[in-house]
């Protein structure tokens, strides 16, 4: 079965690509994690799944 290109040429864009920092990631506190969830479940009444737009359904 033929190949699409030669394998010694694998990884050769990665390889020529400069390498970057990470940014430096930091997590909310869980108590303002907690607090959205509240207000998506209890005062939005949203059910499970991606229910993430605001419509008028019940």
């Amino acid at each position: 079965m033929p190949t699409h290109g030669s394998i010694t040429k694998a990884g050769k864009v990665r390889g020529q690509t400069p390498k970057l920092q990470g940014r430096e990631r930091h997590n909310s506190p869980p108590r303002l994690t907690l607090k959205g969830k509240y207000q998506k479940r209890m005062v939005l009444k949203r059910k499970a799944g991606q229910n993430w737009s605001f419509s008028s359904r019940p």
